[in-house]
């Protein structure tokens, strides 16, 4: 958990391995868990919403080489009652037209969704 951790808080994308095929996506860590939106004018990541579970790769931020791939649980974040999740997301939002209007248009057109890390399991 710690080079997970550590990967996620260096690098603010990563990948994920959906159905459709590897995506890139930008994200935060927070409380124990990758956090990033999805849909309504968002990054684009179908079918992630509504997963059980995805496969997520970080990247070394200073070369680019794979540093860790494991499993995630996925869970659709209650906007309503996140509000700590909405705003470590809209903080790291780069280049969003509308920056205040954020959690609104999120709550209406996207979905938050957390990413738990899972231990690998051993064959």
């Amino acid at each position: 958990m710690p080079l997970i951790e550590e990967g996620a808080k260096k690098s603010n994308v990563l990948w994920l391995v959906l159905p459709s095929g590897p995506r890139l996506a930008w994200h935060v860590w927070h409380d124990g868990a990758i956090c990033l939106v999805t849909g309504g004018g968002e990054q684009s990541l179908p079918g992630l919403a509504e997963a059980a579970e995805v496969e997520v790769v970080l990247r070394s931020k200073d070369n680019g080489a794979e540093l860790v791939r494991f499993p995630a649980a996925v869970e659709v974040v209650d906007q309503a009652s996140a509000p700590d999740v909405v705003a470590a997301l809209a903080r790291e939002r780069l280049n969003a037209p509308d920056a205040a209007g954020l959690p609104a248009r999120w709550a209406e057109r996207s979905a938050v969704v957390r990413l738990v890390p899972r231990p690998a399991v051993s064959s």
